[in-house]
């Protein structure tokens, strides 16, 4: 019986959202600089991040208007919800850039990818309301 009420009460917190959101300024906006929706390209790929409106920190540093990109890369598009109010995942589908990088370089597999930038908080949380780039569609030769 014990045991039941702990998962139970583990499977509620897994349940809801991870943390209060941050505050995002109204505006701010999130993009790719330098690769166009539709763009073939070869691999390797360079992939730079663009912010407006806020700046760019380290997760370990919590400032008011700052954040650190995820790159969301061949999954569906950021659904504000289902994927608002929880931490992003660390897996191949998303990419963190704790360290407060601003771009990547891919080794992606030829073929056609999805990609599409989030800005997280400290604790990898998308801000409210959410700041992310639209999804652009790259093919690889």
């Amino acid at each position: 019986m014990k045991l039941t009420l702990i998962a139970a009460a583990l499977a509620a917190l897994l349940a809801g959202p991870v943390a209060a959101q941050t505050a995002s300024p109204a505006g701010a906006e999130l993009y790719f600089i330098g690769l166009q929706d539709g763009a073939t390209v070869t691999s390797p790929v360079t992939v730079a991040f663009g912010l407006r409106g806020m700046g760019v920190a380290p997760v370990d540093v919590q400032r008011e208007n700052t954040g650190h990109h995820h790159l969301l890369l061949n999954r569906a598009p950021f659904d504000p919800a289902t994927d608002a109010g929880f931490s992003i995942p660390a897996d191949d589908n998303h990419r963190h850039f704790g360290g407060g990088q601003t771009e990547v370089t891919l080794d992606l597999p030829p073929g056609t990818h999805t990609l599409q930038l989030v800005l997280g908080d400290h604790a990898h949380v998308p801000h409210d309301p959410p700041v992310v780039s639209d999804v652009i569609t790259i093919t690889v030769q």
